[in-house]
């Protein structure tokens, strides 16, 4: 065998082998993509549904000012409604976040809190992190209602009182993808993602 043959034999391997390689690269770089997909908040099944008009309740917050929810809001704001404790560390983590969107939404949307429990442990917990500007309502009928089992648990509603987007907001992902979600019309960002890959997997059954 002539030494042109074998350098081509070798060459047309290393040919093989580094298509092999990109292949193997494009897969990984595939499930990379789906791992990547935009983290949403944990929509959970009790309480009002997406889509739901959001429980009325009418009553005081801590500082003794009336406060309504569910129902058409007065100024025309849609309300994101945030479930705390103050012995749950992730929802003192996410006060920041909570926050800086109250102030970047401030046009379109109001913030209330909602909690449960002893109201000195209520009212101490609110003025430590800074939340005394906010409406803070103290009701375990409202929790109730929302049927809020884990915290930090937040609800949109819009301007009509209509829940738009819900769930358990672990983090500043989470509770962006509410306000995601409801400018995508979906009840969740997980539900986007689903459905956008719904024409493809469909694209591929139909190719097969």
């Amino acid at each position: 065998m002539s030494a042109l043959v074998v350098s081509n034999l070798l060459l047309w391997l290393a040919v093989v082998a580094l298509a092999a390689l990109v292949f193997a690269l494009a897969r990984q770089i595939g499930v990379l993509h789906e791992r990547l997909a935009p983290a949403g908040a944990l929509l959970l099944r009790g309480g009002p549904q997406v889509g739901d008009p959001a429980p009325a309740w009418a009553g005081a917050d801590l500082a003794g000012r009336p406060i309504r929810l569910g129902g058409p809001s007065e100024d025309g704001r849609g309300t994101l409604l945030l479930f705390v404790a103050p012995g749950c560390p992730v929802c003192k983590s996410l006060l920041p976040v909570v926050r800086r969107v109250a102030a970047e939404e401030a046009a379109r949307l109001r913030v209330v809190f909602a909690s449960d429990g002893d109201e000195a442990a209520q009212r101490h917990f609110a003025a430590e992190h800074g939340l005394d500007r906010f409406p803070y309502v103290v009701s375990a009928e409202l929790g109730l209602a929302h049927g809020v089992g884990r915290l930090p648990h937040a609800v949109l509603a819009d301007a009509g009182g209509i829940v738009r987007a819900k769930g358990l907001v672990n983090s500043r992902e989470h509770l962006e993808s509410l306000l995601e979600a409801q400018a995508r019309g979906v009840a969740s960002i997980q539900e986007f993602v689903a459905s956008s890959h719904e024409p493809a997997a469909r694209a591929g059954e139909g190719g097969r």
